[in-house]
């Protein structure tokens, strides 16, 4: 049986950075590009639901404020779809819109930063196969140093992460360590996460004995709902895959045929036929021959 949960899981990384704010704290100042750290935080209780019937799933996993106002949006994605992009941006852009419930002055608006863990790859061009944090903001394309402030987002590819032990971001690594190297399969906690006051006690959450068997029912649901969710996204990229093979084959059947119209009407003109003639074989109009011989001046493969 196992003895630690994943922290990936809806339930448990909810349960430590949704249920305790210095680890969630711990958590925004280790992960994001901050011009001063954060020292104190209140969680939001309301959900970001849209009006949009399809987009009700759009529910962030911890949403909380700094005692300046801005705000901090963060989600773990077990898989990548281009779509929780869209969903990212409009989960912080309506953080921020709400703003104006309170504040009547629009330099009075607060910054809203989107953390977001994706257990998956998303990033496959060669150039990017060793980058696992994508930070995105508003700039100036010909002087990026000039930026539009308000809202910003930042993407970290789990899979991607590799420990570098570096010393400035030793409780970045850490965290990340702790939601990649901690799961089912693990059976005793790596030493530096236990040395390290924060992730020792995020682990502690992760003991199996913490929870009651209503909420490891729930935990089992969760995973069992990703595991779904991720089998039907495999078996429709499959199916796109195999849909587009046919139809190449079909559209080069096509064309080869083509080709070979193209062909056999040239031959049968530099033989001696007339266009009328080569219509009344092919069923093709004289205007579509003629179109089809001025075309094979062009080289035919």
């Amino acid at each position: 049986m196992a003895h630690y949960l994943d922290p990936k899981n809806d339930l448990t990384f909810k349960r430590v950075f949704g249920g305790h704010k210095h680890l969630c704290m711990s958590l925004l100042n280790s992960m994001l590009p901050l011009e001063k750290p954060i020292v104190s935080i209140e969680y939001q209780t309301g959900e970001l639901i849209p009006e949009i019937e399809e987009l009700r799933l759009s529910i962030v996993d911890v949403r909380c404020t700094d005692t300046d106002g801005q705000q901090f949006i963060v989600e773990m994605q077990m898989y990548w779809s281009e779509s929780f992009k869209s969903r990212v941006l409009l989960n912080a852009s309506k953080a921020y819109v709400m703003q104006t419930d309170r504040v009547r002055k629009y330099e009075l608006l607060q910054p809203v930063y989107s953390l977001n863990f994706i257990n998956d790859i998303f990033e496959k061009s060669p150039e990017m196969q060793d980058e696992y944090y994508h930070h995105y903001k508003i700039v100036n394309i010909k002087n990026t140093e000039k930026q539009i402030k308000g809202l910003e987002f930042v993407f970290i590819e789990l899979p991607k992460f590799k420990p570098q032990n570096r010393s400035e971001k030793k409780l970045h690594e850490l965290w990340l360590r702790f939601l990649t190297e901690i799961d089912e399969s693990t059976r005793e906690a790596p030493q530096d996460l236990l040395e390290n006051s924060d992730t020792r006690e995020a682990i502690g959450y992760m003991e199996i004995g913490a929870y009651t068997k209503e909420q490891l029912f729930t935990y089992d649901k969760v995973k069992d709902a990703i595991m779904t969710e991720c089998s039907a996204l495999s078996d429709a990229l499959k199916e796109g895959e195999v849909k587009g093979r046919a139809e190449g084959e079909a559209k080069g059947r096509v064309e080869g045929e083509a080709k070979e119209r193209q062909r056999m009407i040239l031959s049968s003109y530099q033989a001696g036929l007339t266009v009328e003639t080569i219509s009344a074989i092919t069923g093709l109009t004289p205007e579509e021959i003629k179109k089809l011989l001025s075309d094979s001046k062009k080289p035919i493969d």
